[in-house]
């Protein structure tokens, strides 16, 4: 079925799939802003950066395309789905990093061997951001000794920063009291919210543009109710755009309609989940005010990665 729908529509390969492929990321504005404030965090060397978002918004492919852009002399350590302890993040840390952990082996000797991996990228003139996400697993424990590990320092010169990502609720874990010495060490962060109304024809077009689509496939009406009923949720608007391809093939349509999505919607094929959040996006921190209004991608994510 894949094969034929794609070869149906002329296509090179599907354009709603739910990879977090960085190939088919899309500049809404608000992902304009979160760069920018990834941006923002790593060039300021800021010791913590946050960004939170809905499930589905996008931040998983915003991250895969910071790894693959990012410039050659920082070092990423990505950690993703940890839990545990505190004692067992720095494990996670290294084992991130490509260091070897013995079992068993004892954090104190953990701990003094991360800090003399940081200051060995530091004598190479290379810094270390360690990247954490879907944080919103983690507990406060963990995130207080995270806060400790950007402590370490050469002089005046931090070793390591760290990327936070996760979903809406690690902005309510961090904002717990206990955690208050961790939210003052965050000094950048964006939560990204639904793309606005006005992104939906962009975006499908954009995501057909890549997949090889030489035409229109998706009227304006059709893009619209997509946007409607999955609440502006890139993730949730491509399973659903998805099944109106599938649906206008099996129509012999070439064009996907708004009463299409309709019949899709209608035969309860897709799951809306019950509650579809609509955070509006909030600032933590300000942006350089030329990076903030650029119209274009930010630079970083242009520069030459490894």
């Amino acid at each position: 079925m894949n094969e034929i729908y794609t070869e149906f529509f002329g296509l090179a390969e599907r354009p709603f799939s739910l990879l977090p492929d960085p190939d088919f990321l899309f500049w809404s504005p608000e992902h304009k802003h979160a760069a920018t404030m990834l941006e923002y965090g790593l060039f300021s060397r800021a010791p913590i950066t946050l960004i939170t978002g809905e499930v589905g918004a996008g931040k998983t492919t915003l991250l895969r395309h910071l790894m693959a852009t990012i410039s050659e002399d920082v070092t990423i350590a990505l950690v993703s789905n940890a839990r545990g302890s505190r004692d067992d993040v720095i494990r996670w840390i290294m084992l991130s990093l490509g260091q070897r952990v013995e079992a068993g082996e004892d954090y104190v000797l953990i701990y003094d061997r991360f800090q003399q991996l940081l200051i060995q990228e530091y004598a190479a003139g290379r810094r270390v951001v360690v990247v954490i996400d879907e944080a919103q697993n983690l507990d406060a424990g963990v995130l207080e000794e995270l806060r400790m590990i950007t402590n370490i320092n050469a002089d005046k010169d931090e070793l390591v920063q760290l990327i936070l990502m996760g979903q809406p609720e690690l902005r309510d874990l961090i904002a717990r009291p206990e955690l208050r010495q961790f939210a003052q060490r965050v000094s950048s962060g964006f939560h990204l919210g639904p793309m606005p109304a006005d992104c939906a024809q962009p975006y499908i077009a954009h995501r057909l543009q890549v997949a090889g689509a030489t035409r229109e496939i998706f009227t304006p009406e059709a893009a619209q109710k997509l946007h409607a009923h999955c609440g502006g949720l890139p993730r949730l608007m491509n399973q659903l755009a998805d099944l109106g391809m599938v649906y206008a093939y099996s129509a012999r349509s070439e064009i996907v309609t708004g009463e299409i999505i309709d019949r899709v919607i209608e035969d309860n094929v897709f799951y809306l989940p019950v509650e579809t959040q609509r955070a509006k996006p909030r600032v933590i921190a300000p942006a350089p005010t030329a990076a903030a209004s650029a119209e274009a991608a930010p630079a970083f994510l242009h520069r030459g990665g490894r």
